[in-house]
């Protein structure tokens, strides 16, 4: 019985994973053949004008199964820190519609890629429009990407971020980094 529980246990946490990934929509192999593309392709597909959909088998296609995007903030009623973990379905829900609503164009400013094997940790500074003709951005960031290579094709499994606020302006160095 021993021996037996971890084999049971190794088979069905494999053979839970097999259905998540079948039901991802299959890539564009030009979105996920390199880190600029995908790169690329997250920022085009969460970009558009006011009432444009979003394409968003697009961007669930760009997605790990288990890609959480975080993003953060100063709670309104404490102050403090918060952060707010979603999956790419949660996201697509609650922030794809204020996208669609208000017009939303978000580009890449700089980066900063370290790699490990098929791992990436990858901090991209970006800029916020409502309109392309937009003088001025209403926000600027840093996107953290954590970027998955699984022989294949590239994922994103994690995209953290966070605004940029007077006391703390995006570094220097990811605004000279070339996206």
């Amino acid at each position: 019985m021993r021996r037996v529980l971890p084999a049971v246990l190794a088979l069905l946490l494999a053979a839970s994973a097999v259905p998540a990934v079948a039901q991802a929509p299959v890539a564009d192999p030009r979105d996920v053949n390199s880190i600029d593309a995908i790169m690329a392709a997250v920022y085009d597909v969460i970009s558009g004008p006011a009432g444009q959909p979003r394409n968003w088998d697009r961007f669930r296609s760009l997605m790990s199964p288990h890609a959480r995007l975080i993003p953060t903030g100063i709670s309104r009623s404490t102050g403090q820190p918060v952060h707010r973990p979603m999956t790419a379905e949660a996201y697509i829900a609650e922030i794809g519609p204020l996208l669609e609503r208000d017009g939303f164009f978000e580009r890449e400013l700089g980066r900063k890629v370290e790699r490990y094997g098929n791992i990436v940790h990858l901090m991209s500074a970006y800029d916020s429009k409502r309109t392309l003709q937009d003088a001025e951005p209403f926000a600027r960031g840093v996107n953290s990407f954590q970027l998955w290579f699984d022989g294949t094709r590239w994922w994103v499994v994690t995209i953290f971020w966070e605004q940029e606020s007077p006391a703390n302006p995006i570094p220097a160095e990811l605004l000279r980094g070339s996206p």
